[in-house]
Formats: structure tokens, C-alpha cells, sequence
């Protein structure tokens, strides 16, 4: 027996008209390279219907591949909705690439027009006779003084717009799965690979931070997205943002910690969410600023080291709420946001808690495995295993792949990470697999000892990598940034951690370095430093 519910499909186009109809007094506003533009939800509404019908007078059919090469702006929202909403695909592509791994997407993919921002014009013109799927380059005048290439297929974002007609009535998308948008993976081992979301888990992951115990985002909210939009769908915030009708801050090509915090203060934002590497360079300045506004500062795409969320609770009396995911989950898995049982707990406590990356999100499913006999870890806070990872918005497979082992055999997605869960469901994080020290047949964590040694004064950030060993097969090495005007040793770091690790956790060596090298998302680029120290 069925239930009698009506089958309306899950699809962007019911946000873009809830948005519309409810909220076009609510506003949008992008920080450039001459100033703040502004508009209201009304205005933003009326130019995704122009886009639109841009989108067919360019040519495009259903299922087409839309490039987009740009920060975190108010015409980048615009395609976040033009596009999939009239059947395209939406693929944002990272701007901090390089140029093979570029090249190599955008043909993987098979673009046929990408959106590019004026002042990303140097990086992404150089290519474009490298790209023979692409018949167009749309440039959206950022504010820079960048030269426009004198080209046929050169058009101005602007010009299309003003030329345009909105398009009439609603959006249709018949089939919830049909694909939304497309992103791929940073690519650190091998090529990108490419991860479909489709319009029914798009909407589906955009609900999710809108409950009280993820995120809570509501119409009262004024959202500044730090994390790029050319990464992830940003988190999902974008569209979560247009959901609940809360105003929106995009920082434009200005992420540097005064211009963030800047924007913050001015505009009195709540809610923000970005990567480590961001909020670590925040530090210093936060007492320079008024953030009274916010509620909710969320940090992921690499663990947060606990030192950094509570020099952020000292500073404005707010920490940094952790959260997992990676692009094959959307990307939000999991929220360390607190629960009733943690009410009584001490500051010293909590700090624990607030450093583990939190429990599942509704509707994800997660588990722990034995990566050599397959064996389900039970929830006790001590079992270590590979993190697999299940649910409506988690991917089931590569874009233009088959059989990848990323995948298992009932349909888990294999995330590369290693973890144990808590018996109240909160999950921690060892390590990426692929980083651990692997020593007389016993795992060091990586990230335990990087939170560690960047809990001394001294350090700025620290990464550590395995080198390989004759007796023990890997040790590990800590690479070591030491804050400007401070004085370290070797000596002192290993002072530092005698009574916070086990003696065999010490690292064989302590190479002291200008800065941690990162990949395109911001995290540590561990290759890189694997390949630089020891040529791996």
C-alpha cells in the first residue's frame, strides 16, 4: 500500500520562486574591486530570468555543461540558479587549479561556455585555445582593470543581460534526479574526478543547515559565504541562504582577514563559514573588529585545530563549530554543534567535544570499518577504522567513471578518512589514510600531532608527513612554521609534546619552514611536501 501524497518533484526551481515570492525586499551584497554592489532578492530574481533566457539564446540544450570561473558574488548566484533551473548543468570550476588539471576538467566535462570573472581573465584566457569544447567566454566585469581580449568568442555578462528578455512563468525540472550541477574533486592524487549532484539532493542538502541542531540558518540570518562558490556548491550555503530568505554578504576577489572581517562588522553578518587556513589568518585582527553579530562561525574542509577555535572563543566569546564533509557528500556530513548532554560539561570539556567533528547530519548515514577484514567498528569512542558514508545527498559514483573503489559493493562511498565515533554519535577524525604514519606496524595520526605542536605559542601551523625507515617503515617528520619575531628549537617543539604523546610518536626530525604549501582548497598540501622534503 502506497501512501496518497503528491509526487512533485524535489528541484531548485520551487527555491528560486519561494525566494521570489517571499523575500524580494531581502538583500544580496558583493564586495569588489571598486566598491559594494547591492541588490534585492526582487532585482536578483529578475536578472536569473533574463540569464535564462541568455542560456537559450546561446545555444544551449538540456543537459549542457555551464563552466564558471569566479569568486563569491551576486551574478555567480545568478547562475547558481539560471542554469540548473532551465535544465543545464551547473560546473563551477576552481580557480586555483593548475593549468593541466584545468584543462583537464574542462574537457572532461565537455563545457560549452564558461562565465569567467574579469579579474580571472589572466588565468583562464592563456588556455583558451586549449579548450575546443568551449565556443564562449562570458566576462562579468568584477571591477578590474584587466584587459578584454579582442575575440569572437568574448561576450560581456552585462550586455547579454540588458539585450535579454526575462523569461516568462516558472521553472520546470520534470525528473528530481536530473543533474543540477557538477564539481570535481582538488585532484591530489591522480586526476579530478567529477561528482554529478542532482536537483532532488541538492534541495535535499539545502534544507539541512536550515535545522536547529545543524547550522539553523533562517530568514532573520545575514550569511557571508567565505568558502568559494567555485568549490563544493559552497557548502550548499548559497542555496540554503535562498531557501530561507536570509540576506547575503559575498566577498568578491577580497579574502584577506581585514576585508573579511570588515564586511562582517559593516553589515552586521551572523552566520559565516570557511576553511582553517581563513580564520587562523582572522586571529589577530579580531579584537580590532566588532562581531557581536555573530552567532555561528563554521569551520571544515580540514580538522580545526582546537587551539584556533578557542583563540577565537577568547577573543569575541565564540569558537569555531566544526563541520565534515568533502565534495562526494554535497559536502555537509556531520556538525559539532552541541547537544542537552552537554550542558554541565566544562569549558575544558567542551573544548573536546567542539574538536571532534560532530555527529551525523539527518539523513546521513555513517560507519566505521576494519579496512582489512570489513568488519563494522562498534561506536565506543576507540574503535579506529575507514569512514564510509551513506544518504540522499552523498554521490554513488564518478561523472564518465565505472567501478571506481571508492565506492562499495553495498553502495557506501569509501571517504579515504580514518575515524572513530563516540558513543553519543560524535565523530573524530584520526587522520586521511593516506597520511598516517605507519610505524612498526602501528598508526600515528598526523593531525593529532599537528593540533599538539600548534598549541605552542611559538607555532604559526605545522604539518606532518611520514618519511620512509628501514626498521620501522615510516616515521614521522614535523614541518614547522614558526610565528614572525618568535625564537624555536627542535628541542622545544619535542619539550613541547613529550607529555602529550607517546615517546614512539615523536617525530625522527623537526624541519622548520617559511609555510605549509596548499592545495586549491586551502587545505595542506602533504604531496607537496612529501615530494619537496623526500621526493615522494
Amino acid at each position: 500500500m502506497h501512501g496518497l501524497m503528491q509526487d512533485r518533484p524535489l528541484a531548485l526551481p520551487h527555491v528560486f520562486h519561494r525566494a521570489e515570492q517571499l523575500f524580494g525586499h531581502k538583500n544580496i551584497v558583493t564586495a569588489t574591486a571598486i566598491g559594494e554592489e547591492s541588490m534585492s532578492y526582487a532585482e536578483w530574481a529578475q536578472r536569473v530570468r533574463r540569464l535564462a533566457t541568455v542560456l537559450d539564446q546561446l545555444g544551449l540544450g538540456p543537459q549542457a555543461r555551464v563552466g564558471t570561473f569566479g569568486w563569491n558574488t551576486g551574478r555567480h548566484l545568478e547562475l547558481y540558479f539560471a542554469v540548473p533551473c532551465t535544465g543545464r548543468v551547473l560546473h563551477t570550476l576552481n580557480i586555483r587549479l593548475f593549468a593541466d588539471q584545468l584543462t583537464y576538467i574542462v574537457q572532461h566535462a565537455d563545457d560549452e561556455v564558461i562565465f569567467v570573472d574579469r579579474s580571472l581573465l589572466p588565468v583562464l584566457w592563456p588556455l583558451a585555445d586549449q579548450l575546443p569544447s568551449v565556443r564562449l567566454f562570458v566576462v562579468m566585469d568584477d571591477g578590474a582593470d584587466t584587459p578584454i581580449p579582442d575575440d569572437p568568442r568574448v561576450r560581456d555578462y552585462e550586455t547579454l543581460l540588458a539585450q535579454a528578455a526575462p523569461k516568462q512563468g516558472r521553472f520546470e525540472i520534470d525528473d528530481e534526479n536530473t543533474a543540477a550541477a557538477l564539481c570535481y574533486t582538488s585532484g591530489t592524487t591522480g586526476n579530478p574526478k567529477g561528482v554529478l549532484y542532482s536537483h532532488r539532493s541538492t534541495l535535499l542538502h539545502s534544507l539541512m543547515p536550515l535545522t536547529a541542531d545543524v547550522f539553523g540558518l533562517s530568514e532573520r540570518d545575514v550569511l557571508l559565504p567565505v568558502v568559494p562558490m567555485f568549490h563544493v556548491n559552497a557548502w550548499g550555503l548559497p542555496y540554503a541562504a535562498v531557501l530561507a530568505g536570509a540576506d547575503l554578504v559575498f566577498p568578491g576577489p577580497s579574502m584577506t582577514p581585514v576585508a573579511l572581517l570588515g564586511l562582517i562588522e559593516r553589515h552586521r553578518v551572523t552566520f559565516t563559514a570557511g576553511v582553517p587556513t581563513i580564520w587562523m589568518g582572522a586571529v589577530p585582527l579580531l579584537n580590532e573588529h566588532d562581531l557581536s553579530s555573530l552567532r555561528l562561525v563554521v569551520g571544515g574542509g580540514s580538522a580545526i585545530p582546537s587551539t584556533l577555535s578557542e583563540a577565537w572563543r577568547e577573543a569575541i566569546g565564540l569558537p569555531i563549530t566544526q563541520a565534515w564533509g568533502m565534495t562526494e557528500t554535497s559536502p555537509i556530513g556531520t556538525a559539532a554543534t552541541l547537544r542537552s548532554h552537554h550542558a554541565d560539561l566544562t569549558q575544558e570539556e567542551l573544548q573536546h567535544v567542539r574538536a571532534s567533528q560532530g555527529q551525523p547530519v539527518p539523513l546521513v548515514d555513517l560507519r566505521v570499518v576494519d579496512p582489512d577484514s570489513g568488519v563494522e567498528q562498534p561506536w565506543d569512542g576507540a574503535s579506529v577504522g575507514e569512514l564510509h558514508a551513506s544518504g540522499p545527498w552523498i554521490a554513488s559514483g564518478y561523472f564518465g567513471s565505472h567501478d571506481d573503489p571508492n565506492f562499495t559493493d553495498d553502495g557506501w562511498l569509501r571517504t579515504g578518512d580514518v575515524a572513530v565515533i563516540e558513543e553519543d554519535g560524535y565523530l573524530r577524525l584520526v587522520d586521511r589514510a593516506k597520511d598516517l604514519v605507519k610505524s612498526g606496524g602501528e598508526w600515528i595520526s598526523s593531525v593529532e600531532l599537528e593540533n599538539h605542536i600548534m598549541a605552542h605559542p611559538s607555532v604559526s601551523e605545522a604539518a606532518v608527513i611520514a618519511k620512509p625507515d628501514v626498521k620501522w617503515s615510516e616515521r614521522p617528520v614535523a614541518c614547522v612554521v614558526v610565528k614572525t619575531g618568535a625564537v624555536l628549537t627542535a628541542e622545544d617543539v619535542l619539550e613541547h609534546l613529550r607529555p602529550r604523546v607517546a615517546r614512539w610518536w615523536l617525530p625522527d626530525e623537526i624541519q622548520f619552514i617559511d609555510e605549509v604549501p596548499k592545495t586549491s582548497t586551502g587545505k595542506f598540501s602533504k604531496k607537496t611536501l612529501r615530494e619537496q622534503l623526500y621526493g615522494q
